[in-house]
């Protein structure tokens, strides 16, 4: 082996160190390397030689292992951070949340929500509903809040009574004078155009033309409507260019029965329900709902032909009266007009003890009394 060889694991420095300290007498010859550590020692020449550096224990393996431990674990702690910091801001913008759930709003709103409908109303109520919360209605559930978010929907909450026969008028009779009557309430409140404004039509068919001046009175308000001849005393219309209903259903409670006719060879169908329509603005961007509450009591009667001036098939009506709620009371259009927030203020000042709209247990205010522009407890 020659001496280049034997000096393959020495560095020139620490053989030149190693020949002064001889010369001194104080140095130990350098220990020749094993075979293995000479060539480990030439690997790394080599890979220096070609621009390689060895991986260091700081960035080996091993070390990239760890630090993807803790990148992980500091991923997790930043993810969260940013958990945290949106919940605080959502905290901040709707602090109602937190609230909702510390006052058990929040258990109350999700009680409702699932509650099962009321069974139909078969006499009056003793008592206006009870008010579970109070809670402003979206978009989403334009009757959050309201206790007619348990009524029924629709057409179906108008359910006809058992038909027999009263006084002259055979059951048959009876049974198509209460299928008549539920068509005139449905057209007349929940039928889409005439919620947008068209005239009834197949809510005045209906109706029996050989009754002196209804017919007539009836026309004229909806072609010229006044304080005197108002179709919102029969109809429910909004006009489509100021509002939109929200969502496609009016919630209905309310119940239909029979009586004898004031005279003979008459029977009578009575009637008397709340029908709550939510509303929203007519303009892109809108999201304020309001909700208007109408309730109707209407007589309709059907008549022995051989005894009273009587169209066979047809109704007589012999009484109507309303009270709505969340409505302008000085505007004579034809048309509702619930109460938003950005309205201006105009017309007559609400006043008078405030009104539960939704508690049918009290009877209508007698037609063409005038109770002055009253204010509602809730809508």
């Amino acid at each position: 082996m020659g001496k280049n060889d034997d000096r393959a694991g020495v560095s020139d420095e620490e053989w030149a160190r190693f020949m002064e300290q001889a010369a001194a007498g104080s140095a130990e010859a350098p220990k020749e390397p094993s075979a293995r550590a000479r060539m480990v020692t030439e690997r790394l020449r080599e890979e220096r030689r070609r621009g390689q550096e060895p991986p260091g224990w700081r960035t080996g393996p091993v070390w990239q292992e760890m630090q993807g431990r803790g990148r992980r674990k500091r991923r997790l702690k930043a993810f969260a951070a940013v958990v945290l910091i949106a919940g605080l801001a959502l905290i901040a913008v709707r602090p109602e949340l937190v609230i909702d759930r510390l006052t058990g709003k929040a258990q109350a709103r999700t009680d409702a929500r699932t509650a099962a409908p009321l069974p139909a109303e078969s006499v009056r109520p003793t008592a206006a509903p009870e008010e579970l919360y109070p809670d402003m209605p979206t978009l989403k559930e334009p009757f959050r809040g309201s206790p007619a978010a348990q009524w029924a929907d629709g057409a179906a909450g108008i359910e006809l009574p058992e038909a027999t026969a009263v006084g002259s008028m055979t059951k048959a009779q009876v049974a198509d004078a209460l299928t008549k009557v539920r068509t005139f309430l449905i057209t007349a409140n929940l039928d889409p155009a005439t919620l947008r404004g068209e005239r009834p039509a197949g809510a005045l068919e209906l109706l029996d033309t050989k009754l002196e001046g209804v017919s007539e009175h009836l026309e004229q308000s909806l072609t010229a409507p006044s304080a005197e001849k108002d179709p919102l005393n029969l109809f429910s219309r909004a006009n489509p260019a100021e509002l939109k209903p929200v969502g496609d259903v009016v919630k209905v409670r309310g119940r239909m029965w029979l009586a004898e006719g004031e005279h003979p060879g008459q029977a009578q169908v009575l009637t008397d329900y709340t029908f709550v329509y939510p509303f929203v603005k007519a303009k892109p961007g809108a999201d304020q709902v309001e909700r208007t509450i109408v309730r109707r009591t209407a007589t309709f009667a059907i008549a022995d032909p051989r005894k009273w001036q009587a169209t066979p098939g047809k109704l007589r009506l012999v009484t109507y009266n309303v009270d709505i709620g969340n409505s302008a009371c000085d505007r004579y259009d034809g048309f509702l007009h619930p109460a938003f927030d950005d309205d201006p203020v105009t017309g007559p000042t609400p006043s008078g003890t405030p009104v539960d709209p939704y508690d049918r247990s009290k009877e209508l205010a007698a037609p063409g009394s005038d109770a002055g522009c009253g204010t509602v407890s809730r809508s």
